[in-house]
């Protein structure tokens, strides 16, 4: 029986009420009306500090979002979660990636298995590997030792493990060089590649199937180019290892299996980046980094688990984005984290939470009538100060915020004074995360006309100088930038997806969406390529865009 849709539920009536008082509510009213609200409105949790305090909400508002989460049964759906239960419905699969980062000796049975063991034993054949390369044991067909690991991937393959490897760089052993194939595009692989010795030269190959189309053609992409150089089949087994689950197309394409590192169907490619996914991230920070960084998730996965809704951070974020897109109506959230090691990070959160809850029915079919997953996006601070701040500060459009920040740099440069003065007190961290502050600060209070015209600003200026400020953000604190910190975050994001997803009643784990066009696209490849034009089927734009490319290529 198909339930009643939620926005017929008496807690979103109950909030939409409260909304028609609290929308002409300003922020700057709020923090006037509460002296001690930057520091009520704030929680932590496995190492990580979130003010939520610039949100546009109060007590009242908070009260009814638990209580709209409860009504949803967001407590046992997360318990189903942790047991193993198969609440991917569509795939009918458990969700388990938080067994990925279980302790060891932790006992989880899933159908008859005890998954942590398994990964347990995967860690440590992954652990074992990485040494063997790390310390040049590992060698090439030629006998020298890898210098270049190349990670081929698409997706959860490539985000994950190309996020992680930039967020921890700092902890990376630099005498191995780093490269991440995703596009099909040859321009991708070709340079990655450009400047390399095969024969130093190690490509990991991940693919679940390995069957994943745009990954196998850059895998044989790669295994061209080996052989170009080094001219020996043999050699595919000491330039190639994979990731997958396909022992038998793994072995055709020339890898030994005794290479190969498996995973499950209970990972999802967006959450699989702890997995044997993160082989290129072990690699490159070593085994004992990696465990901390699952350390990291381990303990937002606790957190997240038992404490309460009031001060549990996944949840909060969760609900007060739940406020922000269906209620205050924003499409957008920007992630803006202050620190270059994590400029991949919001585009890894475009995969994680795009394809895990754009979704437009819910878990049983039923058309949703209410706004799912808005667009997230972002840059490094100070970089987008100086782009599209504009449109979050004075825009037409309301823009939710997430601010990202650590206390101490991993490389810290003295500020220097002006031309010739001697060096001032503080670092240039202190600078960067002045602006994190500021940035917060003038978007919830803006700056008002009043204080604009005191300022002596020219009549025909004033309105341009105006900030109107009421713009929401949260601000996320970490002491630095290490592994277990980059788990945390990770696992925080994580979670708030799956809080958001229970309360819309979507699956999260599915992305039936990417299927479509790949469906579409192997038919039309051959009609591009065919050297004899075939009938075209298609609808009108398409063949003549068919026709237009074969033309430009001489196929006609």
């Amino acid at each position: 029986m198909k339930e009643r849709s939620l926005t017929g539920k008496p807690q979103w009536k109950a909030l939409e009420e409260h909304l028609a008082w609290m929308a002409p509510r300003h922020l700057r009213e709020l923090f006037a009306d509460d002296p001690e609200r930057g520091a009520r409105m704030a929680a932590q949790g496995a190492g990580l500090y979130l003010d939520y305090s610039k949100n546009r909400v109060n007590g009242e508002t908070l009260d009814l979002l638990f209580a709209l989460a409860r009504a949803r049964g967001l407590e046992e759906r997360r318990e189903a979660m942790f047991a193993g239960a198969r609440i991917n419905v569509t795939e009918d699969r458990p969700t388990l990636h938080v067994a990925l980062r279980m302790p060891a000796g932790s006992k989880l049975v899933v159908d008859g298995e005890d998954v942590v063991a398994d990964v347990h034993a995967v860690l440590e054949r992954m652990a074992a590997f990485c040494n063997r390369v790390r310390s040049g044991q590992w060698t090439g067909h030629t006998g020298k030792p890898i210098r270049n690991i190349i990670n081929i991937g698409i997706g959860g393959s490539d985000l994950g493990p190309v996020m992680a490897y930039e967020a921890l760089r700092f902890y990376s052993q630099r005498e191995l060089s780093f490269h991440f194939v995703s596009n099909v595009d040859g321009t991708d692989f070709t340079e990655a590649t450009r400047g390399l010795d095969p024969a130093e030269t190690l490509f990991i190959v991940c693919s679940k199937t390995f069957t994943t189309l745009e990954t196998l053609t850059n895998a044989h992409a790669a295994r061209a180019w080996c052989m170009q150089s080094l001219g020996d089949e043999a050699a595919v087994a000491k330039h190639f290892v994979a990731v997958s689950t396909n022992a038998e197309g793994v072995e055709a394409f020339g890898i030994d299996t005794a290479n190969m590192f498996g995973f499950w169907d209970w990972v999802g490619g967006r959450y699989s980046m702890d997995s044997a996914i993160g082989l290129s991230t072990m690699l490159a920070i070593g085994p004992e980094r990696f465990h901390e960084m699952l350390a990291g998730f381990q303990a937002m996965d606790e957190h997240f688990r038992l404490a309460p809704m009031e001060r549990n951070l996944p949840v909060l974020m969760g609900l007060l984005g739940i406020w922000n897109n269906n209620f205050l109506g924003a499409n957008t959230v920007a992630v803006l984290p202050y620190s270059q090691y994590l400029s991949r990070f919001p585009a890894y959160l475009q995969q994680l939470t795009m394809e895990s809850n754009g979704k437009h029915v819910t878990a049983d079919g039923s058309r949703v009538d209410y706004q799912t997953a808005p667009v997230y996006w972002g840059e490094p601070g100070t970089n987008g100060q100086h782009s599209f701040y504009q449109l979050i500060h004075q825009g037409t459009r309301l823009v939710p915020c997430d601010f990202i920040g650590f206390c101490h740099p991993l490389n810290p440069l003295p500020l220097q004074a002006e031309a010739g003065a001697d060096t001032v007190a503080g670092d240039q961290h202190d600078l960067l995360i002045a602006n994190l502050l500021a940035q917060g600060e003038s978007l919830a209070f803006g700056k008002t006309p009043a204080q604009v015209e005191a300022e002596g600003t020219a009549d025909a200026l004033q309105a341009h100088r105006v900030f109107d400020g009421n713009r929401p953000s949260n601000t996320i604190l970490a002491d630095r930038l290490t592994p277990h910190a980059l788990g945390s975050l990770v696992a925080l994001y994580e979670h708030s997806v799956f809080v958001q997803g229970t309360l819309w009643n979507i699956d999260s784990f599915d992305q039936w969406g990417v299927e479509l066009g790949k469906q579409l696209a192997t038919p039309l490849a051959e009609e591009l390529k065919a050297k004899d034009a075939p009938a075209l089927t298609h609808d009108s734009s398409t063949n003549t865009l068919i026709q237009r490319y074969r033309a430009v290529r001489g196929r006609s």
